[in-house]
């Protein structure tokens, strides 16, 4: 199996980065406008980019320190069967976030792509908890022109 990962370090408390990740008005903040569905575990997060809607399960919440959420319903075949995890770690002035998206079957274009574009993200979720305003879908950076 093939994982991606990053990490960022975010001069902001562990707390305010869960809310981030945790709640439909903070997903929309740095990953696309429309989110809805947030919430505790087994909650199903519907997360749309135009005509294109994904879906994923809550599987795991640790305040604070983790989450997890496992795909749902139609997804890119590549992504089925992998999961997405946040684990925030305080250290001195910054909340450091370990991201990854596990459980690849194989190394493809899609998962470089999606590599490049976990990154575009994270940096707008570090944009929005230490700025105030982040740069989700459809304001994102573009990483290609397709």
């Amino acid at each position: 199996m093939h994982d991606i990962i990053h990490q960022i370090g975010v001069k902001s408390k562990p707390d305010k980065i869960f809310e981030l990740l945790t709640t439909d008005n903070g997903l929309s903040q740095w990953w696309t406008h429309d989110t809805t569905g947030a919430g505790s575990v087994g909650s199903v997060i519907e997360f749309k980019f135009n005509d294109i809607s994904l879906l994923f399960e809550v599987a795991k919440l640790i305040k604070n320190k983790r989450v997890v959420w496992k795909h749902k319903g139609n997804m890119p075949e590549s992504w089925i069967g992998t999961e997405i995890v946040f684990k925030l770690n305080q250290e001195k002035n910054q909340t450091l976030v370990n991201f990854s998206h596990k459980n690849w079957n194989r190394p493809t274009d899609f998962m470089a792509h999606c590599c490049t574009k976990w990154a575009v993200f994270l940096l707008s979720l570090k944009d929005v908890a230490e700025k105030g305003k982040g740069n989700p879908f459809p304001n994102d950076v573009q990483i290609d022109h397709t």
